[in-house]
């Protein structure tokens, strides 16, 4: 099973720190399980522009492939103006949403105010629900005071949160993959 880590953003570090935090502690506590780290700023990707995705080149078909092939996810996005980065809602655009289905996905986002956790609820989990993907109940929100002048996390309750996603993902996925696709949507 491959879990992969995105960052969606192409500016700022925070969502990077936080996706790599879950993935070390999956890699901790399941050491069977492959982790992968996808971060946007590596890529120059185009913008979804409606075309079949396999009809993509470049980055932007390397980045498709790897989401594509992933069994689960850990998804991390900054909140910019109330809402996820442009960048990661073209990274959702570019993907088939079968490619989504019945999948895990856990969230993460950080933020300047401590509302901007209701993105998760309001624009995330739909999103995941239109893919039919299956969504963790937890999900990780680091406000700009969770972290130390070095952006390393230091809220001890931010790490808890991120060990129970951890653990969350990993559950979810191993009884969906036990279930031989019973809980499966077509």
């Amino acid at each position: 099973m491959k879990l992969l880590g995105i960052s969606g953003t192409i500016t700022g570090t925070k969502p990077l720190v936080v996706v790599q935090k879950v993935l070390d502690e999956v890699k901790k506590n399941h050491p069977e399980i492959e982790v992968e780290l996808l971060d946007l700023k590596d890529y120059n990707i185009q913008f979804c522009d409606g075309r079949n995705p396999s009809s993509y080149t470049g980055d932007t078909k390397k980045v498709i492939d790897i989401v594509s092939s992933a069994d689960f996810y850990i998804i991390g996005t900054p909140i910019f103006q109330g809402s996820i980065t442009g960048a990661l809602k073209n990274l959702f655009d570019l993907i088939h949403p079968k490619d989504f289905r019945n999948k895990v996905m856990g969230f993460i986002a950080t933020g300047g105010t401590y509302q901007h956790y209701l993105v998760i609820e309001n624009q995330l989990k739909p999103i995941a629900g239109y893919f039919r993907a299956f969504v963790a109940p937890g999900f990780v929100y680091a406000h700009n005071d969770h972290f130390s002048s070095q952006n390393e996390l230091v809220d001890k309750e931010v790490l808890d949160r991120i060990t129970a996603l951890s653990e969350e993902v990993v559950l979810m996925q191993k009884a969906l993959k036990a279930s031989n696709s019973s809980f499966q949507y077509n």
